[in-house]
């Protein structure tokens, strides 16, 4: 780092983020690109199941919001890992909502009424549908053998078959 003429320790300041790994520059692009895909749709599911957890109705109703809530809470706290993992690989991550909304596939509900039944069916198939996407991106990282980023990606496959599995346990009450 370049010291001022008074002693002080400048930051090095640069146009680009300069992170080092080992990772080829393809691998980091690649596996950057994957993770920035489902940052978008981890914040979308995110957005969605706190959306039918304000607007949850019905005889259930303190049953299936606080489901909702711990679903939330849990979806939430995975997003700082897999921004912070693209970072730690030299990659970039999401900058703003319009990013969110360009790169996530999973489709947003505006509803202004949904029934507990549609929420609960739609939360259980975009869970599934993240499983399905957190296996390919999973395939991604290993073809670049990037344990770190494999291994995490095992951990948020549980969580996200967990939440699939409680949705349609729920649903058999209907």
């Amino acid at each position: 780092m370049p010291i001022t003429d008074k002693g002080h320790i400048r930051g090095g300041e640069t146009d680009v983020l300069e992170t080092p790994t080992d990772l080829s520059h393809s691998a980091v692009e690649e596996i950057s690109s994957a993770l920035r895909e489902l940052l978008a749709d981890v914040f979308a599911l995110y957005m969605k199941t706190k959306n039918f957890h304000w607007h949850m109705s019905g005889p259930h109703f303190r049953d299936y919001h606080l489901l909702l809530d711990e679903h939330a809470e849990q979806i939430f706290a995975i997003t700082d890992d897999i921004a912070e993992r693209a970072r730690k690989i030299g990659g970039t991550t999401l900058h703003s909502i319009g990013e969110i909304s360009r790169h996530q596939s999973l489709r947003d509900n505006d509803k202004e009424f949904v029934n507990p039944k549609d929420m609960l069916a739609e939360l259980a198939a975009d869970n599934q549908a993240l499983t399905r996407s957190l296996r390919a991106k999973h395939k991604v990282c290993e073809q670049h053998y990037d344990v770190a980023t494999t291994s995490l990606i095992e951990t948020w496959i549980d969580q996200a078959e967990r939440r699939t599995w409680f949705l349609s346990e729920t649903l058999r009450r209907f």
